[in-house]
């Protein structure tokens, strides 16, 4: 499992019975998470003095924030260079997943290693973690997502942490036609991100299943890398979706074309207060030799 270490702003402190206690900066939430089926105590009551705000779901669907002090409608948070900028969202979210930092460290480094001026396709980008590390790293980025909102919010984090605006362009589009136009224009890329969700909506109402469409794209964006690609991307947080569903679909749509390596496995976060580690997804990759 892919876990990082790192990130200083950010601890998984507890998980216990469906919830997980964070820290985010200096603010502490009590969070549902359905992988979270041990018993460690009730969270809400072992840290009762010490938390700002809980979310609850609803039983009709969707929920709600409790602020339990006072917290501010956004703050910021740093892994390292990066400087994100963080809210309570619909849903449980905080418009950042930081169990992505180590795959963020991955793009980082590979991209400086290259030595090259390296172009940097990322899809259904949401708020932009994944495009500031590849920005840090000195990559051109094309940052598309479907969500006007998400878009202004990924702008928010790439001024926040002080990278060059001029080397990203953002897109609001739905992905499967934004790389079919970019196929027609000829445009390719080095390096392609995608982080798909279950299911979702484009922005024309187009109807997004991983299960049905993910082989589709990832074909089509095979397309798109250039003669000399430097690596291949895919995150998921699909239930059902195993790591070598993800690798083999790489194999055979990627590697056969552009001979490297292809590796896949979970990422996760540390709980501090155990050493256990809490699953939170998976990742997929293709790399140049």
């Amino acid at each position: 499992m892919q876990v990082c270490k790192d990130f200083n702003d950010y601890e998984l402190i507890d998980a216990s019975l469906g919830m997980k206690y964070e820290r985010w900066g200096k603010y502490y939430l009590l969070r549902p998470d359905p992988e979270v089926l041990w018993n460690n105590g009730d969270l809400k009551e072992k840290y009762k003095e010490k938390i700002d705000a809980i979310y609850y779901r609803s039983s009709t669907g969707g929920g709600h924030w409790e602020n339990l002090k006072k917290i501010p409608e956004r703050w910021t948070i740093k892994y390292k260079d990066l400087t994100f900028n963080i809210r309570e969202m619909g849903f449980k979210h905080t418009g950042l997943f930081p169990e992505q930092a180590s795959n963020w460290n991955y793009m980082y480094e590979k991209i400086k290693k290259s030595g090259r001026n390296i172009k940097v396709l990322n899809l259904f980008a949401y708020t932009g973690g994944a495009t500031c590390a590849c920005l840090k790293a000195g990559a051109e980025v094309v940052h598309v997502d479907s969500s006007r909102g998400m878009n202004d919010w990924a702008k928010e984090n790439v001024i926040s942490s002080k990278l060059d605006t001029t080397k990203v362009r953002y897109l609001v589009d739905d992905a499967v036609k934004f790389v079919k136009r970019e196929i027609r224009r000829g445009h390719k890329y080095d390096a392609i991100i995608m982080d798909p969700p279950s299911y979702g909506r484009g922005s024309n109402g187009e109807v997004w299943s991983f299960s049905k469409n993910i082989l589709e794209l990832i074909n089509l964006c095979s397309e798109l890398l250039s003669d000399n690609p430097l690596f291949f991307q895919i995150n998921s947080y699909t239930a059902g979706i195993s790591p070598e569903v993800v690798k083999n679909i790489l194999e055979t749509e990627i590697n056969t074309k552009h001979k490297g390596r292809v590796e896949a496995d979970e990422v996760g976060i540390e709980i501090k207060c155990s050493n256990m580690i809490l699953p939170c997804g998976i990742y997929g990759r293709w790399e140049s030799d």
